[in-house]
């Protein structure tokens, strides 16, 4: 991006010891004059001083302005959304948010699935999401969005209550197994129902980006690459 780019143009033009050396031997082999060589010198030897005040000043050209109705920076260790389950349907959740540079914590209790997720980065808890003890352990105190992506119907209205009550603070969304899990959680505290599998998913995705501000042009932009990268996935799986 143009912001990290200029800033990193303006931290490379500082000199660096090795010059000295350049003009020492540029000096002796009479391709410059002795005047010169302790000119350029000088020269280097004043950007080095002004880097740590370029620094400070790149600083600002860094950071990425604040869009009006976007959220504060990451929350609870960089845990702005919490998926419980990370099965095929909790990866492509994870994968819109994380498109997005939505930060992901993930909990489940497939060790498999845990050590794929860790491969790549991700920040996973192991054991049951629908605890409360273990869901304020990985954040969700701090959370904007707690995602419940597990297979099965596992998730009550007493749960979804419980859940609500203990982080009010977090949209919840809830994976439903089929239309009588629907039908069980209608009046919960949740701010969505999707039923399975990869369109319920998709539809997840987007509705946990628009709560955070995303503009609804820049999720149907993510959820064509998803699209598309899937499709390329099948593709070569396929083969």
């Amino acid at each position: 991006k143009w912001r990290a780019a200029l800033a990193l143009g303006l931290l490379l033009s500082q000199g660096g010891e090795f010059g000295f050396v350049l003009f020492a031997q540029a000096q002796r082999a009479f391709l410059i004059a002795p005047e010169a060589a302790s000119l350029f010198g000088a020269i280097v030897t004043l950007s080095m001083a002004t880097t740590p005040f370029l620094m400070m000043i790149t600083k600002r050209i860094r950071e990425e302005p604040v869009v009006a109705g976007e959220r504060d920076g990451p929350k609870a260790d960089g845990a702005n959304a919490l998926i419980v389950g990370y099965g095929r349907f909790g990866q492509t959740v994870a994968q819109m948010l994380i498109a997005q540079g939505v930060p992901v914590t993930l909990i489940d209790t497939d060790i498999e699935m845990i050590d794929v997720a860790s491969d790549f980065g991700a920040k996973v808890y192991y054991g049951d999401g629908t605890r409360l003890d273990l869901l304020r352990q990985a954040g969700a105190g701090e959370a904007e969005l707690i995602l419940f992506c597990m297979d099965g119907d596992q998730i009550s209205p007493d749960l979804v209550t419980g859940v609500h009550n203990a982080f009010p603070k977090a949209s919840i969304y809830v994976r439903a197994f089929d239309r009588r899990a629907v039908i069980k959680l209608k009046g919960a505290p949740v701010d969505g129902v999707v039923r399975e599998v990869l369109e319920s998913a998709v539809k997840m995705g987007r509705m946990a980006l628009e709560s955070i501000g995303v503009d609804h042009a820049e999720i149907d932009r993510t959820e064509d690459i998803y699209r598309r990268n899937d499709k390329e996935r099948l593709r070569v799986q396929s083969e």
